[in-house]
């Protein structure tokens, strides 16, 4: 039997069924296939892992701290930029020197087109900047942030 924790619910007994045409089922989540669907029994956890009692000076502290919600979404937005290995390998490379698109397409082994593809992310996120020296186009971070924020990250998850 797997176990799997969902809020303050066990959810047990994973089944997956070969079709699902008159079950009324969803997905546990956007990972899983149309297939596979999770039959849900709950039972509620050890009382003492239930919180009962707010402590209402400690949710007011931290209420006053929180960011605006539109803070929140441009950094989960940030974060997302950041959740592509190919992105990931031309900080690497723009670590290390200002280059140019078949420059960066042949270090990380992938097409012109797919890097610019990906330049262009990188660029929207106002990660990378460019300059023009004639035809050609030469791409950097745009400021030390981008290498702070990847070192951060690498050291993180050296960690686990």
């Amino acid at each position: 039997m797997i176990i799997l924790y969902q809020n303050l619910h066990k959810i047990t007994n994973i089944k997956t069924y070969k079709s699902v045409d008159n079950l009324n089922l969803k997905p546990y989540n956007e990972y899983m296939n149309n297939y596979s669907y999770i039959e849900r029994k709950y039972e509620d956890m050890d009382e003492d892992l239930i919180c009962t009692e707010k402590h209402q000076d400690i949710i007011n502290s931290v209420k006053e701290k929180m960011p605006k919600e539109e803070i929140l979404f441009d950094i989960a937005e940030l974060f997302k930029v950041f959740g592509d290995s190919t992105r990931m390998k031309i900080i690497c490379c723009l670590f290390e020197e200002e280059m140019c698109v078949c420059d960066i397409a042949e270090i990380i082994n992938s097409t012109q087109s797919a890097v610019s593809h990906q330049l262009r992310v990188l660029k929207q996120a106002k990660l990378v900047k460019y300059r023009k020296e004639g035809k050609a186009v030469y791409y950097s971070l745009s400021d030390k942030h981008v290498e702070i924020i990847f070192n951060m990250a690498f050291e993180h998850i050296q960690e686990l």
